[in-house]
């Protein structure tokens, strides 16, 4: 079946309160996919982002991002006055979020909102706390003594706590009994507005694809709360984290500084934690693309303390042991495996042995030094096409950058003159593939250049700020990118009409 789709992030969404979330906007993003001719929306990763604003690097894997809760829904309740949420200072460039501020900011407003919900009379709400005690018990904690504490990553707590130690976990609970409860409070809202705004996308024909990392952050409910799932010390310090091998694109690699998987250890549970965190995705969304998907065949690990990754070494992963326990338990699931960069025979036949759709992204496909598998006519079905993905610059930022023998390539493989007829040629190109999926960032629908790119692998700061104009959803490209659909055979059929 073919099919396309459209990459925004949540936060990238138009909103009048600084960053977009689950308001107003995001429904009527909802109606102009449809109306497109999409099917699909991908979006990020959609837990709470810490240091560096990074959804990649998230304080839980199960928990989402409290600034995505509408506080429009809030004033609608009578839990936040309309002059409450106006008066908060977002930041004054409606084209970029301003993460410090809205940090200062939000959390105030939901607070308010807390005292005023009366929430542990709510059966709903408690319903939800018990529903996921799992893991929210953790997190709220883990966030509450984090605040607590002028938010110092937990292996900087004392000991007793650090550790996990009962009598330090009892004592913290009575403590910041009010401040944990404001935590699971925020899980309720947010879960809540999810859900119906995923409904409302289902019911409208549009599938979410969502983005599980493969590794979760250090400073995390997850590491602070399950030591045993990875490499780390008795006192519950690393021995080795995560990273990529020096490269033509870097010389020493790149540090990410995840906690390993004790990957003997998750066997010996047959998956548990994996399957549970799993599941929970196949929850709150319908397809998922399982990044760095290499890293289950194996992982570079660099020695704890290194600052730069030039010293690690492969180590082997879990393989097809962990996709057979999951099929197992979960069944076949619509799964995308992020499969880019150097892949060795092992990897590919691991993705092939899994039948999960490879990425190919058009931006990689014109190096005029060599053939590669990024051009279309090498494509199988059994792939999902992207013009460039979240890490990517957009088109009209890449296009500029490239070398002037690889963009000579691009322009006769495509059959344009101009530089500036790149963009929307590579659009075509993708969705006149074989590809069964093809997903295009918004960015490069509305041609926009690398101001609006969303992130730059390795670098801090300046990322993850993009916010799409409100003005930007014309009609005109809403009629573009259908006759596109339709074109290549990629809209929803309609009974009784041809393209």
């Amino acid at each position: 079946m073919r099919r396309c789709g459209v990459l925004m992030p949540i936060a990238s969404l138009p909103s009048r309160f600084g960053i977009g979330g689950f308001s107003k906007e995001a429904y009527d993003f909802v109606d102009f996919l449809a109306a497109s001719g999409q099917t699909l929306w991908q979006i990020l990763p959609l837990g709470p982002t810490g240091y560096g604003d990074s959804p990649y690097q998230s304080f839980s894997t199960f928990a989402g991002n409290p600034y995505y809760i509408s506080l429009d829904s809030l004033i609608d309740e009578g839990l936040l006055s309309e002059k409450e949420c106006e008066s908060a200072d977002y930041g004054d460039d409606p084209e970029k979020i301003d993460y410090e501020k809205i940090y200062k900011t939000r959390f105030k407003l939901l607070r308010k909102a807390f005292e005023r919900a009366d929430i542990s009379k709510n059966d709903d709400y408690l319903k939800f706390v018990d529903e996921n005690k799992e893991w929210l018990n953790d997190y709220a904690m883990y966030m509450a003594v984090k605040d607590s504490l002028g938010g110092i990553s937990w292996i900087e707590w004392d000991e007793d706590i650090r550790l996990r130690k009962p009598g330090a976990i009892a004592s913290y609970g009575r403590k910041l009994k009010k401040d944990i409860d404001f935590y699971c409070y925020q899980q309720y809202l947010f879960a809540l507005q999810w859900d119906a705004l995923k409904k409302y996308a289902n019911k409208k024909g549009i599938s979410i694809i969502g983005d599980i990392p493969i590794y979760v952050a250090f400073d995390s409910a997850d590491t602070w709360a399950n030591p045993e799932l990875f490499q780390l010390d008795e006192k519950n310090i690393p021995t080795a984290v995560a990273g990529c091998p020096p490269d033509a694109f870097s010389a020493t690699g790149q540090l990410w500084g995840n906690p390993l998987y004790k990957w003997e250890y998750h066997e010996k549970t047959d998956y548990d934690w994996w399957l549970r965190r799993l599941a929970y995705c196949f929850k709150i969304y319908d397809i998922v693309r399982i990044d760095h998907f290499r890293g289950f065949d194996e992982y570079w690990a660099v020695p704890y303390g290194d600052e730069t990754a030039e010293n690690g070494e492969w180590r082997p992963g879990p393989g097809y042991r962990l996709f057979a326990a999951m099929k197992k338990k979960l069944g076949n699931r619509d799964v995308i495996a992020e499969d880019l960069g150097f892949l060795t025979p092992s990897v590919l036949k691991l993705v092939k042995k899994t039948g999960y759709p490879g990425m190919k992204v058009l931006q990689f496909a014109f190096d005029s030094r060599e053939e590669n598998d990024y051009l279309p006519y090498n494509y199988p079905k059994n792939c999902v096409v992207y013009t460039g993905t979240h890490d990517n610059d957009t088109v009209a930022g890449w296009v500029p950058s490239i070398s002037r023998n690889d963009r000579r390539f691009a322009k006769k493989f495509l059959g344009v003159r101009r530089n500036s007829d790149i963009c929307k040629s590579l659009i075509r190109t993708a969705l006149a593939s074989v590809a069964d999926t093809a997903v295009i960032p918004l960015q490069d629908y509305l041609g926009l250049d690398s101001k609006a790119r969303i992130n730059t692998p390795s670098t801090l700061g300046g990322n993850w700020e993009w916010r799409v104009d409100k003005e930007a959803f014309t009609q005109e490209l809403k009629d573009e990118m259908l006759e596109l659909a339709r074109l290549y055979g990629r809209a929803p059929r309609r009974k009784g009409k041809g393209v």
